[in-house]
């Protein structure tokens, strides 16, 4: 199946083409970890969304019917748990962030997530969304015609990260005054260098003392080499997807995360990804993660 692909300056997608269909990717994880009786993730909106956008890779791995036992990093229990790990930690920190009286969210690059749906958010959060206009219009009418109804007051900002969402955020009703937890899961290799430093000082701009922020980070800012991204070409063409990963990562020099946000007044918690498979009771993946996305650690900081 061939998916459009390749970056430009202000080129858009919906969730089956260029970035869009990883978010579709990350859901079809989310789908397969909220499976049978022993699900590691529930997450019952995963599955329908994946299947209305309609790429037939994505619903053949639902489905079964591709399981890549043989790969390290694409078989199913080692997706599965990935996904599980991964959502766990950025539902947590969610819930912790309104435990403490946070009363307002913002999910950048919102994708394909359901968390405004699924989530028991306190009455009277807001939580908002950004992405593409296809994208969000695309999840909103979905989940609307399957008669799923967010668990919290929804927002939806539809603008391009690298245009002037911080206005568009105030114009849709964000206090500058109230403390915010913010995600940025799995979006920094989609942004220029620049873009990722501007999304921060942006984030940290309109942030409150006591505003958190989760997102991932890696102590090598230069992670994807040419020979990673080709490796991760490779898995997605295995099962059916035309994507090249160099068309959609930016590379050059970027910050690290955790540098960066230090000398930006934030208090940064790491949180490995090893820790978070044992105590998630699951045993790391030494031949998969580690060997394509390095010492992965996830990030949960507060404003000073």
């Amino acid at each position: 199946m061939t998916v459009e692909t390749g970056r430009t300056d202000g080129d858009s997608w919906g969730p089956a083409h260029s970035v869009g269909a990883t978010a579709t990717m990350v859901a079809a994880s989310r789908a397969v970890a909220s499976q049978g009786p022993n699900a590691l993730l529930d997450d019952p909106l995963a599955d329908p969304l994946v299947r209305a956008v309609g790429l037939a890779p994505f619903i053949r791995i639902i489905d079964g019917e591709l399981d890549f036992e043989d790969d390290p990093v694409f078989n199913r229990k080692t997706r599965a748990e990935q996904m599980a790990v991964r959502t766990r930690f950025f539902d947590n920190f969610f819930t912790n962030a309104t435990e403490t009286g946070v009363r307002q969210a913002v999910i950048l690059a919102s994708g394909l997530d359901t968390r405004a749906y699924r989530l028991r958010w306190p009455a009277g959060t807001v939580v908002y969304e950004i992405d593409q206009p296809e994208v969000i219009a695309f999840k909103t009418n979905t989940l609307a015609d399957l008669g799923a109804a967010p668990t919290a007051e929804r927002r939806t900002i539809s603008i391009d990260l690298r245009d002037d969402w911080p206005k568009a955020l105030t114009d849709g009703g964000f206090d500058v005054t109230q403390p915010t937890a913010w995600s940025a899961e799995g979006l920094l290799p989609y942004l220029p260098p620049d873009a990722q430093d501007r999304l921060f000082d942006n984030i940290t701009a309109l942030s409150a003392p006591g505003s958190r922020l989760s997102t991932e980070h890696v102590a090598d800012p230069n992670l994807f080499t040419e020979e990673r991204v080709q490796r991760i070409s490779e898995r997605w063409q295995r099962f059916g997807l035309d994507l090249n990963a160099a068309d959609l990562f930016y590379g050059g020099e970027r910050n690290v995360v955790l540098d960066y946000l230090t000398s930006h007044g934030w208090q940064v918690t790491l949180n490995s990804a090893r820790d978070l498979y044992a105590q998630n009771g699951f045993e790391y993946p030494e031949d998969g993660m580690a060997a394509e996305f390095g010492e992965l650690s996830y990030v949960d900081a507060t404003l000073k």
